[in-house]
């Protein structure tokens, strides 16, 4: 069946670019997890919106299932091809197709990686903020997917706030072109924001008109160690108080100690148990002299134990690769990861009950937390130990996760941040959502995916 489907597949769209060998099975058919062996039927990479159509219009025809896919730097197993699916790749869609100086918006194809996305913006004097440390290899279709967020949630929120207009492919082939630019729209439902975070159920992103902005004042980055969990909500109160905050992002010793032996160099001497770097606006005097007064204020409260400001823009990166590097430097310790969120104001309270949940439940495994603190956005690395075999660690992980899903009901807080559901966390989607919800989830799939094709197993069981 597969080998005529796929002949039918190209004698429709003759210039479609298809991939059949292993070696591009296995490379196109995961993401970022490493839980499932992928065994996708093909990989298709369509180079126009009319072949993604053409190919959306085919599977509903032949009954195939199709995985979207990207940059594939998620990690909640969102983009992974397990079950004989096609994998519609849009890396081949990886065009700027125009800037409109007037409304400061920027097209681009869903396939163009985030760091190119932010050299386009510059060469127009501009930004596009959404920015965090996958930028090189994520894609903006990802993005959109997972509504993602990053290290400067802060000061600018998640994608969804950048986007000015979709063009979406929807499960039945249809072209969809939602708001169109619009500042104003009142025309009824948003369908544009409905497709931000739908994690490729609902439609495939052809095209995204994303809204630019002017660069953020001269800044400087500045790390502090802090003495207890604590201090951290705390001196993120001070700081917000008395500084325009760029970014405000958090990490354990044991983070540091992963990224130091992966290279990075040590900023502060001694041992600390928490770390914070932080960037904040300081175009003039009077903004670094009231950054050493929140400093000053921290450390004579017993808030902040050391610290250091930088001083070059090569200090500044250093400073940053502390946080940045966290994820690269765990990727060969095969890390079970959470990605959760609570209210700002939640945070200290949740990070107590989940410190001792924690400490409970993994007594001899390594657990490195790091995150986005001020949006209240928390990361949560486990470790596989070497003598735990795979199945094993990911049980033990699976039963945490359940306990955690319910201390984040309690919190009011989302088993998913900014990763999406995915395959991962679809067992654990009613710790965040209503079962009226979910019903409705269930209902706007089937509205825009009639024949159930796109990305099927994802975000619901």
């Amino acid at each position: 069946m597969t080998v005529e489907a796929l002949a039918d597949l190209s004698r429709r769209l003759p210039d479609l670019r298809l991939l059949t060998e292993a070696g591009d099975l296995e490379h196109y058919g995961r993401d970022w997890t490493r839980r499932w062996t992928p065994a996708p039927m093909a990989i298709a990479l369509p180079a126009s919106i009319e072949e993604v159509q053409g190919i959306v219009r085919w599977a509903n025809e032949r009954k195939v299932a199709i995985v979207p896919s990207g940059g594939r730097t998620g990690l909640s197993g969102g983009a992974v091809a397990a079950q004989g699916e096609l994998v519609l790749s849009l890396s081949r869609m990886n065009r700027v197709l125009g800037f409109d100086v007037v409304d400061r918006t920027l097209a681009v194809q869903p396939g163009i990686a985030l760091e190119t996305v932010h050299g386009a913006a510059r060469e127009h004097g501009l930004i596009y903020p959404v920015d965090f440390a996958a930028r090189g290899s994520c894609s903006i279709g990802g993005n959109i997917a997972t509504n993602a967020g990053g290290i400067r949630v802060i000061r600018y929120g998640n994608t969804r706030e950048w986007i000015a207009g979709l063009k979406v492919v929807a499960g039945n082939g249809e072209l969809l072109d939602l708001n169109r630019g619009l500042i104003k729209n009142s025309s009824g439902y948003d369908l544009r924001q409905l497709m931000i975070g739908s994690e490729g159920t609902l439609g495939i992103v052809v095209e995204a008109t994303l809204r630019l902005t002017d660069p953020p004042p001269a800044s400087q980055v500045m790390l502090l160690a802090l003495p207890n969990m604590d201090a951290l909500m705390q001196v993120f109160a001070l700081f917000r108080a008395g500084l325009s905050l760029q970014a405000f992002e958090f990490f354990t010793d044991i983070a540091l100690k992963h990224v130091l032996a992966h290279g990075a160099q040590r900023a502060i001497d001694g041992e600390h148990p928490y770390y914070v770097v932080t960037e904040f606006d300081a175009p003039d005097e009077r903004a670094q002299e009231a950054a050493m007064t929140a400093f000053e204020q921290g450390v004579e409260q017993g808030l902040i134990s050391d610290g250091v400001i930088a001083q070059s823009d090569a200090q500044a990166a250093a400073l940053w690769r502390l946080r940045e590097g966290i994820t690269e430097s765990l990727a060969s310790h095969k890390p079970y990861k959470n990605d959760i969120s609570v209210r700002i104001g939640a945070v200290s309270a949740f990070l107590h009950d989940i410190q001792a949940l924690l400490s409970r439940e993994y007594p001899h495994i390594d657990v490195v937390w790091f995150g986005h603190i001020g949006d209240g956005n928390l990361h949560i690395n486990v470790l596989k130990p070497e003598t735990l075999s795979d199945a094993d660690f990911i049980a033990q992980c699976e039963h945490v996760t359940k306990l955690l899903a319910d201390t984040l009901h309690r919190h009011g807080g989302s088993i998913s941040a900014e990763h999406g559901i995915g395959l991962v966390k679809r067992a654990y989607l009613e710790s965040t959502r209503s079962a009226a919800e979910i019903a409705l989830m269930r209902g706007v799939k089937t509205v825009f995916d009639p024949n159930g094709i796109l990305n099927p197993g994802k975000l619901f069981i």
